[in-house]
């Protein structure tokens, strides 16, 4: 019994640690003003550590493309995909 305990938890760890983790966002371009909502994939360690760690990973992504990151709003997992999708529109796994 408790080989079949060690087993389930060492796979249920082994699934957390691949699990696929998304943030969704708010950014800006200046000069016009632009505003766009997105959702983008960001390392498994940001889910973990909230929207702290998906900010400093989104910032230079956007920053490349000419958007400044104004904040981010949730990190989630997959399960959170599709509600957003249609809301970021042409910006869903934009970035």
């Amino acid at each position: 019994m408790r080989l079949f305990l060690a087993v389930a938890v060492l796979l249920t760890l082994g699934q957390q640690a691949s699990a696929e983790c998304y943030a969704d966002y708010k950014a800006k371009q200046d000069d016009p003003l632009r505003l766009h909502y997105g959702v983008a994939q960001v390392s498994d360690g940001a889910c973990g550590a909230g929207p702290g760690a998906a900010e400093g990973e989104l910032a230079p992504r956007l920053a490349s493309a000419g958007w400044t990151l104004l904040n981010v709003l949730s990190v989630f997992g997959p399960e959170g995909l599709g509600e957003r999708k249609s809301s970021a529109g042409d910006y869903f796994l934009r970035f």
